[in-house]
């Protein structure tokens, strides 16, 4: 990715500690000053996301589209790729945004969209990741950095953590241990794309 101004927008639906932890990762590396790079605005599909209050706590652009006040998915889309180019990004990151994309919001973003996941894709795609794990007696979990394309939680994969899944593990408590590990490798993952 080439360029002076390498801006980031990052889409939350909740508590945004993906986004924060992209955020201190890009302070205490310096990427404005290594790469040209920033995070420049939050959005959420929910007003009340914890995660807009923590980007405002730190001067970060931040903005609410509440996906229920359109009439269709696609109006949604084109209501929140309007607001995402107001900021001219050269990564869309999805961290914690629970909507599945229309096939013309991933086109329009086409190499610039990224996603976290939480299993070892491409094992268990969808909801409920670590309830499945656990019932399917895997012995290892995980999360996934992947690009996004228009077939949901599938693309290039970016970067990888493996976590044991414990014998008295819950699904709370696993998705708890992958988080940690969520918060290394996708910062580490939009590190690696600034490089390139």
């Amino acid at each position: 990715m080439s360029g002076v101004n390498k801006n980031i927008v990052i889409l939350i639906s909740g508590s945004g500690s993906n986004m924060a932890a992209i955020v201190e990762t890009s302070l205490k590396r310096r990427w404005q000053a290594r790469f040209g790079a920033r995070v420049v605005a939050v959005i959420s599909n929910k007003a009340g996301a914890q995660g807009l209050a923590w980007a405002q706590e730190h001067d970060i652009a931040n903005a609410a589209l509440d996906h229920g006040a359109y009439s269709s998915r696609e109006a949604f889309d084109a209501a929140l790729m309007a607001e995402i180019d107001r900021h001219e990004p050269t990564l869309v990151v999805l961290a914690g945004f629970m909507r599945i994309l229309t096939p013309g919001f991933v086109q329009h973003y086409e190499g610039q969209l990224v996603n976290i996941h939480p299993s070892l894709l491409p094992a268990f795609t969808g909801l409920k990741t670590h309830q499945r794990a656990i019932e399917m007696g895997c012995r290892f979990a995980g999360a996934t950095v992947h690009r996004v394309t228009s077939e949901l939680d599938h693309g290039e994969i970016l970067d990888q953590a493996v976590v044991p899944v414990l014998p008295d593990d819950t699904a709370e408590t696993l998705s708890a241990r992958v988080l940690t590990q969520e918060h290394v490798i996708y910062p580490r993952a939009i590190e690696q794309l600034l490089s390139a």
